[in-house]
């Protein structure tokens, strides 16, 4: 029986079979940074493991304990309630596992060095910043606090140097991203660059970059992906997780 917590990475899910490519390369790159440590993959939706699935087969080898890191940028639905469900259902039926959530990953100043690397990638200059403008391009949601730290984030970013940055959503709230990309255009920004702030590709992101290419936008970046900074993130929120006093709620059976 392993004393030592796994590190359980819960996704969204896609029927696009380049989001779960893209999940497992960045949980391979976390096992890279840390050969120790145990990282398996669940899914919510579309893939499989289930997290259900993935539990049973971490507890059937042995292990007891299981930090559940949400791969998730703001705490929105799934944060809120589809993860606890999931890993309620679990620990009720698994008895002595022990099960502690991690943060979500954003916000982070990793993850802004993320979107920096991104755009470097995509052809942009530290010359380049103050003169162009970032459309900071998410999936969307319904929920007012993700869209705040979303709205946050934006302005945050912009203080680095950007000569504007505005943020914009492929769903549930507004401004689309090719709305974004138009208003900046008409405010007088000669460049604009769209990044999207999403993990990795799907039915939102393709939105995202084809709302940014309608719209004219000069580069649109890639996804964040299995960029090293977040698997470095992925670790941060791990081992966050792993030393948070013992008072803090754990899900046991």
């Amino acid at each position: 029986m392993s004393t030592a917590p796994a590190l359980l990475v819960i996704a969204h899910g896609s029927r696009d079979p380049r989001h779960a490519a893209t999940v497992h390369a960045l949980t391979g790159r976390v096992r890279a940074l840390r050969p120790g440590l145990r990282v398996e993959t669940a899914f919510l939706d579309f893939n499989t493991p289930s997290v259900g699935q993935a539990l049973s087969s971490l507890y059937l080898s042995g292990v007891r304990e299981v930090v559940a890191l949400p791969l998730l940028l703001t705490r929105a639905f799934h944060a809120k309630s589809d993860i606890p469900a999931a890993l309620a259902e679990s620990t009720a039926r698994l008895p002595g596992l022990s099960v502690r959530v991690a943060d979500v990953l954003g916000p982070s100043p990793l993850l802004v060095s993320a979107l920096e690397r991104r755009l470097a990638e995509a052809g942009l200059t530290p010359a380049d910043r103050a003169t162009t403008a970032v459309v900071l391009a998410s999936a969307g949601s319904t929920d007012p606090e993700a869209i705040a730290v979303i709205a946050e984030i934006a302005r945050e970013w912009r203080h680095t140097g950007w000569c504007a940055v505005r943020p914009a959503f492929a769903s549930a709230a507004r401004p689309r991203t090719e709305d974004a990309v138009r208003a900046l255009r008409a405010e007088g920004f000669a460049r604009v660059a769209v990044a999207p702030y999403v993990i990795a590709p799907g039915r939102l992101p393709d939105r995202i970059v084809a709302g940014a290419e309608a719209a004219g936008a000069d580069v649109v970046a890639d996804v964040l992906g299995p960029a090293p900074e977040l698997a470095r993130l992925l670790l941060r929120r791990f081992d966050a997780a792993v030393s948070a006093p013992a008072g803090l709620p754990a899900l046991t059976a």
